[in-house]
């Protein structure tokens, strides 16, 4: 315990700053060092082992120099002006492989240069943790020192929910990370001791800003939306005439803006040799005159821009990014000025689950995302577009002679493979597939079909278009078949149902430092009850897995949702705290232990996709299901953590278990997302076990000493980490 007075304020402001670093750090990483752009989830763990190993160093003085060091070295490290390319070129190094698709990598490995990189993360790693060692230790210490700790544990989740909206905020406003360190080292400032550290710590924010700052001009600059760096560079011809913007996102190109209006290229008539055969106004030959349209992925306006020229009397433009979309609005051609344009900024599989409209031409742009949905799992933003099931809904929004266009950069062949037989599957028959190239733009492997003959027709009613299509045919049929992506199993990029080297490679860095901080945790006090809060740990952090990635299939995997389901946790963890703290001698831990066993086994067994309804409905009645499981465990830990005799001992392996927990969400690459529910269940059963375990020792140690029932100690130690 730590003697003295309870500063609620420095409990606040501690908790508030732990979210917000750990989301800031996690963005500014995925972009900066490309790699994490598709494993969040481990800089997620990362941050999360470093606040729990302050958490356990509880007793011990609070190491703040350490860890303004470690995220001063780890800006330097990574913003360093001598070596900018070097974490592209790990980023290269580490992604490379036949197994994954990323972006901008080759499919063969180079082993010692892969173990060279991996040395070089794993400084990373530790620096990323050693952040978070400090406020561990300071929101531990007050919540120990703290007369009633379930109330000050309450005060520790509104911090955090508060965090979150700040962050959220911070996003929505596009701010830089200039922002966002500024913010982070002003709280470390501010929860100095005295004075003079304060201002040694405030001096610490000039440095990092000039580190962080991006240079810019009017043509070229940087943005940052609530997904993504986006970086614009505007190209010109030598008598500055606009030639094309360029957007790289995350350091490596993305889309490009170009005019292929009739004015536009009669002035400069060597650009595009065949403009009708560009990718962006290939698809209006597939289909009837004057459709109505809707843009999947409608990004910076290229595709909409084609459909205004192709006349179509309606388009329906769906684009995710608020940033992408104002950037769009700039487009030369102003397609999204046009009367007959409606833009929607959210998901594109959420739109069309909800629209009631039937079109003549799906377009899928090149929706190749380059991030992450969330850093709760490894899942990209468009993955549940390309499953069979939202095919099938895609087939379903078609009009009679409706065309569906999916365009696509396929970088690998089993890639191609796979969006040929899910095509081939929902439509049963196969696509026409050609490659579109282009000296003016992006070029996409474009994969086209209708469930009626209009295909074909459109092709018997142009030789041209007949004879393109012929002679720039790609065909996948040598490529070996591929497992078909589901709702289920929804990994897109990755070739089979294994986890892939690069993921391997990374978490056994992260299992190697966990270790390693294990070694500086004192083990004196580790009781049986530690096999209960490892287990708990590593349970939740599985089933907070599901409750992000079934809320997105339902409501879109935009960031709102993302903060709606987390801020949705920690509420429903406040709720479960206020009921303990007032009725604890009501519910019995066993049978809190059943009913959260039976929630889990129950929400597997549901079939939501066969649930008739609105999707908005289908999607409330999941999330209040998944809420149950959610309650329960709050119930169960809080019950049994707050009158544990060692918290440092059951917070480290809480800790160590949801780290592990977050390890084995790896397995969903394997088996699918809704095998983790029953995995959790597997964890709470063990949790069950130490808890047994527990009991039967605490009982032979009453009865030995002749007592009755201990004392109950009340102890919400970092409650709101095992909700991570």
């Amino acid at each position: 315990m730590h003697p003295g007075r309870p500063n609620t304020h420095r409990l606040f402001l501690a908790s508030c700053l732990t979210l917000f670093a750990e989301l800031a750090i996690i963005r500014w990483l995925s972009t900066e060092v490309r790699i994490f752009a598709y494993a969040k989830n481990l800089a997620l763990l990362l941050c999360f082992l470093g606040f729990g190993v302050g958490c356990a160093l509880a007793p011990k003085r609070v190491s703040w120099w350490r860890s303004i060091q470690a995220i001063s070295a780890l800006i330097l490290l990574v913003r360093n002006p001598w070596a900018p390319r070097l974490f592209e070129g790990l980023s290269q190094t580490l992604g490379a492989g036949q197994d994954i698709a990323i972006w901008s990598t080759g499919t063969i490995r180079n082993w010692p240069n892969i173990l060279l990189d991996a040395v070089i993360v794993g400084l990373l790693f530790f620096f990323l943790t050693a952040v978070f060692i400090p406020l561990g230790q300071l929101v531990s210490q007050e919540l120990d020192s703290a007369p009633d700790r379930l109330r000050a544990y309450s005060w520790n989740l509104g911090a955090s929910l508060f965090g979150i909206m700040l962050f959220s905020l911070v996003s929505f406003r596009a701010l830089s990370p200039v922002f966002w360190f500024g913010l982070v080292l002003l709280g470390f400032a501010l929860l100095q001791a005295n004075g003079r550290r304060r201002f040694a710590v405030a001096c610490l924010i000039l440095p990092a800003v000039l580190l962080l700052h991006e240079k810019a001009t009017p043509d070229h600059f940087a943005i940052w939306t609530p997904y993504q760096q986006i970086e614009i560079q505007r190209y010109y011809f030598k008598n500055r005439e606009w030639q094309a913007t360029l957007v790289n996102v995350n350091h490596v190109g993305y889309q490009m803006i170009i005019n292929l209006s009739s004015e536009f290229l009669s002035r400069h008539p060597g650009l595009v040799q065949q403009p009708d055969e560009s990718p962006y106004n290939l698809p209006f030959r597939f289909t009837v005159a004057n459709p109505s349209v809707l843009v999947v992925g409608a990004g910076t306006g290229d595709d909409v821009a084609a459909a205004v020229r192709g006349h179509s009397r309606s388009i329906d433009a769906v684009e995710i990014d608020p940033a992408i979309l104002t950037l769009g609005r700039t487009h030369p051609e102003r397609p999204y000025d046009s009367s007959t344009v409606a833009a929607h900024l959210t998901d594109a599989r959420a739109f069309m689950r909800r629209t009631d409209r039937h079109y003549d031409l799906v377009l899928m742009g090149l929706l190749d995302s380059h991030t992450q949905q969330s850093e709760y799992a490894n899942m990209r933003i468009d993955n549940y577009v390309y499953t069979e099931e939202s095919l099938r809904e895609v087939r379903n929004l078609l009009s009679p002679n409706g065309t569906l266009f999916l365009k696509f950069q396929v970088d690998r062949d089993w890639l191609g493979r796979r969006l040929y037989m899910l095509l081939t599957r929902v439509f049963g028959k196969p696509p026409v597939v050609f490659l579109a190239e282009s000296s003016y733009g992006a070029e996409a492997t474009c994969f086209v079909i209708s469930a009626s003959e209009e295909v074909e027709n459109s092709m018997a009613r142009d030789p041209r278009l007949k004879t393109f299509a012929e002679r720039h045919k790609r065909t996948f049929d040598s490529t070996p078949p591929v497992p078909i992506t589901t709702d289920d199993w929804p990994y897109l990029y990755q070739e089979k149902k294994s986890i892939p080297a690069v993921f391997l490679t990374l978490s056994t860095l992260v299992l190697l430092l966990a270790f390693y901080y294990r070694r500086s945790i004192s083990t004196s006090h580790v009781r049986q009850s530690s096999l209960f809060f490892f287990a708990m740990g590593a349970g939740f952090m599985l089933l907070e897995t599901q409750i992000v990635s079934r809320l997105a299939l339902f409501f879109g995997t935009t960031w709102q949702v993302n903060s709606v389901a987390i801020a949705a946790v920690l509420t429903a963890l406040v709720v479960a705290n206020i009921v303990i703290d007032k009725y604890s001698r009501r519910f019995n831990r066993w049978w809190i232990l059943v009913g959260l066993e039976m929630a889990l086994i129950s929400i597997y067994l549901v079939p939501f996709g066969r649930i008739p309804g609105s999707t908005l409905a289908v999607g409330s009645l999941a999330a209040g299901l998944f809420a149950l499981p959610v309650f329960f465990a709050g119930l169960l830990f809080a019950r049994e953590f707050r009158s544990t005799p060692s918290p440092s001992a059951a917070l480290a392996a809480n800790m160590l278990g949801a780290v592990v927990g977050g390890l084995t969400e790896n397995l969903s690459l394997v088996i699918g997302l809704k095998a983790l529910l029953l995995i959790a269940a597997l964890f709470y059963l063990v949790a069950g076990i130490g808890l047994r375990n527990a009991s039967t020792s605490e009982s032979t140690v009453f009865n030995s000493t002749g007592k009755g029932e201990p004392d109950t100690v009340p102890d919400s130690v970092c409650l709101e980490m095992n909700a991570r």
